[in-house]
């Protein structure tokens, strides 16, 4: 098993999701720290994880972190709600490597960001049924009262594309009614695709509501792990030298239509790997 005390800066970052959606986090990386290399993997072929079981979602996670130890990668994201709810406490036990999730990160903004108490959470149904966000803005904010809220055709909309949409507005302003009845004044976007429809679900909830993107604020908590553990790349990759790439388990070429929707610079290539051999 390797240690971290043999890691190398210049070592790849490991990000993964169940599919599309993990790219968010990716693309806050690489905005927040761009000297970094990555492997992204999402695991296009069984998509979605927010219905499937803990003991399902964990088996799923460690043949993807077995994948991603085979290209040496220095640290690893789980840039999936439901896999950081599910798995991500067996995976920082059984594997000798640095390994982050999304919640926490989102979880410690909106406990400190609100001032009324009362948070929303829109996530999928296993990240709301795990209450996880819950557990870690209580330790934090014991006074702060949490409503859950599962959304799960936002998912869909958003690989459709339909972003803007009135169909996506309509059924955002459904899901949402149920929060700002409450009169929450901070919202998690608890799942990796929802910051895409940020400006959806800003419009339906208001201004007065503070929106929390976790793809973002795990990206600063990546960044100050990292420069922790002297482990941050002091310099670019060489020209020519791949500094993304890209793997599925299935689906390469939708992978890339959604990927390049969303990535600047675009992706050329993904590649599909058979994920249960690991």
């Amino acid at each position: 098993m390797e240690s971290t005390n043999q890691l190398q800066k210049d070592a790849p970052i490991g990000v993964f999701d169940s599919g599309v959606g993990g790219l968010t986090v990716f693309r806050e990386i690489m905005q927040q720290i761009p000297n970094e290399k990555m492997i992204y993997f999402g695991d296009t072929a069984r998509v979605p994880y927010g219905s499937k079981s803990k003991e399902t979602i964990t088996r799923f996670s460690r043949q993807i972190v077995r994948f991603l130890r085979t290209h040496h990668v220095k640290t690893i994201v789980v840039a999936c709600n439901t896999a950081s709810a599910y798995a991500l406490e067996a995976l920082q036990a059984e594997f000798d490597i640095p390994i982050i999730g999304v919640v926490e990160p989102g979880a410690k903004v909106a406990a400190g960001t609100t001032k009324n108490g009362n948070i929303g959470v829109i996530a999928t149904e296993g990240t709301i049924g795990s209450r996880i966000y819950n557990t870690y803005i209580n330790r934090l904010n014991p006074d702060a009262t949490i409503y859950g809220k599962a959304c799960p055709l936002f998912v869909p909309l958003v690989e459709e594309g339909w972003l803007n949409d009135s169909v996506t507005h309509e059924v955002a302003s459904r899901y949402l009614a149920q929060l700002t009845d409450k009169d929450i004044d901070t919202l998690i976007l608890g799942c990796t695709h929802y910051p895409l429809l940020r400006s959806t679900i800003q419009k339906v909830v208001g201004g007065r509501v503070t929106l929390v993107n976790p793809a973002y604020e795990t990206a600063v908590t990546l960044q100050h792990l990292l420069s922790d553990m002297d482990l941050l790349n002091p310099k670019a990759p060489s020209p020519g030298e791949q500094q993304y790439q890209f793997f599925v388990s299935d689906k390469a070429e939708r992978f890339l239509e959604f990927a390049n929707s969303i990535i600047e610079h675009g992706i050329p290539t993904a590649q599909t790997i058979q994920i249960e051999e690991y």
